[in-house]
């Protein structure tokens, strides 16, 4: 299944996607909930329903004539109100380029266990624009991403069963403000204001079932499910990322291994891969710099568009907006 969240007369509408049309899912089914959250808090109630109500829809037994096509919608993050979201950092690729980038060698503690940080879960949006403030501007970039989100609570959840934990994948692009994070977290604390102004999700959330056929074999050494899915970002029409979702060294269920540790994941708690393999402007701007001194660095501009694709999942785009407001916290530095 393809599943949207969408603005309708001011609330969160859960609907099927189909074929670039939309159905209310509460509007097919009586049992069926009119938001994500609360089909992600009755999961094992639900999910049964709404996958038959999918199938329905697309073999035209159900909702032929009520379908809303999507372009005509305020599309939300799939997941408009997560109850915390948590970044990894699960691509050896990204990890080892920008450390390389930096001339340190590789961390030998990422081959040993997954790590996450919370950002704000409050500042989850979907498509559209990314409101920024003047300092998001100082080295303004994009992260290219895939996260998951959490169907059922549990607690010390083992990665041999945490697969049965993600109620599906999104796109996310964890916007990032470098100068704000590089600042900050020389006093090795972070990242705070650097992330916290927008994290986006989208365009659907799309649950496992529907990826059975991008399965592969997680890496060696590793357990959970992995999927072979293009990865690309484009900035103004231009490619400038190319990654694949299989290119995770930890796989979700080892990441919900770990943040499960002594606490407990809930319906609705929103977990990113970590950045790509070429997925920001930081990796990719250290990377020419390193082979080539006169490499022209690029960062994100107001009015720049950027579109993520990922395969069986779909494009995400937003549009670099500047806030009205002129207020600089870089301009408060004792």
């Amino acid at each position: 299944m393809k599943l949207v969240s969408y603005l309708k007369e001011g609330h969160d509408q859960l609907a099927f996607l189909v074929d670039d049309l939309l159905y209310d899912a509460d509007q097919l089914h009586p049992e069926l909930p009119a938001s994500m959250s609360m089909l992600l808090t009755y999961w094992d109630d639900t999910i049964g329903i709404a996958t038959a109500v999918d199938a329905a829809i697309k073999d035209g037994r159900l909702g032929k004539q009520n379908g809303i096509p999507v372009s005509e919608v305020e599309l939300l993050a799939p997941v408009p109100f997560p109850t915390s979201c948590r970044d990894g950092y699960a691509f050896r690729q990204h990890v080892a380029a920008a450390r390389r980038n930096r001339n340190v060698p590789m961390i030998p503690e990422f081959d040993q266990y997954p790590i996450f940080y919370f950002t704000n879960h409050h500042s989850v949006q979907g498509p559209g624009d990314i409101v920024c403030m003047p300092d998001h501007f100082e080295q303004l970039d994009f992260e290219l991403e895939v996260a998951i989100v959490i169907c059922k609570s549990g607690k010390n959840i083992s990665a041999a069963e945490a697969d049965s934990y993600i109620g599906g994948l999104m796109i996310m692009n964890d916007m990032s403000a470098r100068r704000l994070q590089i600042e900050e977290m020389l006093l090795n604390l972070g990242p705070a204001k650097g992330k916290d102004f927008s994290t986006v999700l989208g365009p659907c959330l799309v649950t496992l079932d529907e990826l059975a056929a991008f399965e592969i074999p997680a890496k060696e050494n590793h357990t959970g499910k992995s999927w072979n899915l293009g990865m690309r970002c484009f900035v103004n029409g231009t490619q400038v990322s190319n990654a694949n979702v299989g290119d995770m060294d930890w796989t979700f269920a080892e990441i919900i291994e770990r943040c499960s540790y002594g606490v407990t994941l809930y319906p609705g708690d929103v977990i990113g891969s970590g950045t790509a393999g070429t997925g920001c402007f930081l990796e990719m701007n250290g990377t020419g710099k390193l082979n080539n001194p006169d490499y022209e660095v690029q960062w994100l501009q107001e009015g720049d568009t950027i579109d993520m694709e990922i395969d069986g999942i779909g494009t995400l785009s937003n549009t670099i907006v500047r806030d009205e407001s002129d207020f600089s916290i870089l301009a408060l530095k004792k």
